[in-house]
C-alpha cells in the first residue's frame, strides 16, 4: 500500500509539474484570466508575482506588452530596478496594469503576501491620479505628447478600469483586495464621472445615438484620430465593452438606458451578415487574410465605419482611406483587427438586460 501511495504521489507531481511548466507557453493575459485558484498558491505563480511587483513602477502603474511570466535575469532585474522610479511607459493600454492588479489579488487570496496588497493598492490610486477632471483616461500616465493624451476606448482601455472600478464600489469581492472606506468613495465618484464621460462621447446619426469612436480629445470631447491607420471612426469593436459595461450597471437611469438602446439598434443596423475572413497561403508560403462572400454567415463588425454613413473603410500606414481589405498593404492587413463578431455578445446580453431593467 505504501510502495503504491508513493507511486501515486509521484504520477501526480509529474502531472502538475507538466500541467504548470505549460504556463510559459501561454499568454499573459490568459495567465491573469485563470479560474484556476489553485494554481496561484504554487511555487511557480510566487515566481512570476516577483516579477509583476519589479515591473511596477513606483507612480503604481505597469508598461504595457510585457509576458510577466517570462524569467528575467539578473541584469534584467537590475534595469528593472533602475527603472522604478521612472513612470513614462506606464499605461492602461493593451490591458496593462489592470491585467497586473488582477493577478496580484489572485495572488494575495491564496498567499495574503502584504507585498501584493500594496502594490494593488498602489495600482488603484495610480488609476485615480489619471483621470481627467471630465471623467475619461489618457492611453498613458503621465502624459506622453501626441494622441496619447486622447480619452481612450482603444483595445478597452477605459472600459478595463471602469470594470474593475465597478467590482470593487459594489463590493463584489471579484477582487481580494479591499480598499479602505476612503479610497472605495473615490472609486465610486470616479466611476460616475466615467460613465458620464461616456455618455458624453456617444455619437448621433440625424440626433439617434449609435456607437462610439475609439478615442476622444480630450479638451472638446469630440472623436479623434489615434494612428495613420486609425480614423475617426465608428468601433464595432471598441463600443462593444461599452455596451456590455453600461448593462452591468444596477439601477440605470434613462440616459443609460437610452445609450444601450441606441447603441443597440446601430449594432443590429451595421451587422455584416454576407462575408466570413479566411486565411490562404500565397505561393511564397506567407499567410494572407482575405475577405470571402458567402451567404448566411455569421455576423461581423468591421473595426472601422465612417462616423456619418456606418461605410466600413481600411486605412494603411498612408492614412489614406480604402473601400476593401485588399487594398491595404499585407503588414496591416494581416496585423490588426478589421472585423470582429464581438458585438453577437451585446446581442446576446440585450434581452436578459431587458428583462432586468423591466424587474426593477
Amino acid at each position: 500500500m505504501k510502495i503504491f501511495k508513493n507511486g501515486l504521489n509521484l504520477l501526480l507531481l509529474l502531472f502538475f509539474t507538466s500541467f504548470y511548466s505549460q504556463v510559459h507557453d501561454k499568454s499573459w493575459r490568459s495567465i491573469t484570466e485563470s479560474r484556476d485558484e489553485n494554481w496561484f498558491a504554487t511555487n511557480e505563480a510566487k515566481e512570476i508575482a516577483e516579477n509583476v511587483l519589479l515591473y511596477q513602477r513606483d507612480i503604481g502603474g505597469w508598461p504595457k506588452n510585457i509576458q510577466m511570466q517570462n524569467p528575467l535575469t539578473i541584469e534584467e532585474k537590475q534595469k528593472l530596478l533602475a527603472l522604478k522610479y521612472d513612470p513614462i511607459e506606464c499605461t492602461t493600454d493593451n490591458g496593462a496594469t489592470c491585467q497586473e492588479m488582477l493577478y496580484l489579488s489572485k495572488m494575495y487570496k491564496k498567499n495574503p503576501d502584504e507585498r501584493y496588497k500594496k502594490a494593488f493598492l498602489k495600482g488603484i490610486d495610480y488609476l485615480l491620479e489619471a483621470q481627467y477632471e471630465n471623467g475619461g483616461w489618457p492611453q498613458f500616465y503621465p502624459l506622453m505628447k501626441g494622441y496619447y493624451t486622447h480619452i481612450t476606448y482603444n483595445d478597452d482601455s477605459m472600459s478595463n478600469i471602469l470594470g474593475l472600478f465597478r467590482e470593487i464600489k459594489n463590493q463584489s469581492n471579484y477582487y481580494s483586495i479591499t480598499p479602505s472606506p476612503e479610497v472605495v468613495n473615490k472609486i465610486s465618484i470616479a466611476f460616475d464621472k466615467g460613465i458620464d464621460c461616456i455618455l458624453k462621447t456617444q455619437c448621433k446619426q440625424n440626433g439617434e445615438l449609435t456607437s462610439w469612436c475609439a478615442q476622444y480629445d480630450e479638451v472638446t470631447l469630440l472623436p479623434a484620430k489615434a494612428r495613420a491607420y486609425e480614423l475617426i471612426s465608428l468601433s464595432g469593436k471598441e463600443s462593444v465593452r461599452i455596451v456590455l459595461l453600461l448593462m452591468s450597471i444596477e439601477n440605470p437611469n434613462k440616459e443609460i438606458i437610452a445609450a444601450i438602446e441606441g447603441a443597440v439598434r446601430w449594432f443590429e443596423k451595421t451587422k455584416i451578415t454576407n462575408i466570413k475572413l479566411d486565411t490562404v497561403v500565397t505561393e511564397n508560403g506567407k499567410k494572407n487574410r482575405v475577405v470571402v462572400d458567402t451567404k448566411d454567415a455569421e455576423p461581423l463588425w468591421a473595426r472601422f465605419m465612417d462616423i456619418n454613413t456606418n461605410e466600413p473603410f481600411f486605412c494603411d500606414r498612408d492614412g489614406i482611406r480604402k473601400p476593401t481589405l485588399a487594398e491595404i498593404g499585407s503588414e496591416r492587413r494581416n496585423g490588426y483587427a478589421w472585423y470582429s463578431d464581438d458585438a453577437k455578445a451585446v446581442l446576446k446580453q440585450y434581452p436578459i438586460w431587458k428583462k432586468q431593467i423591466a424587474n426593477h
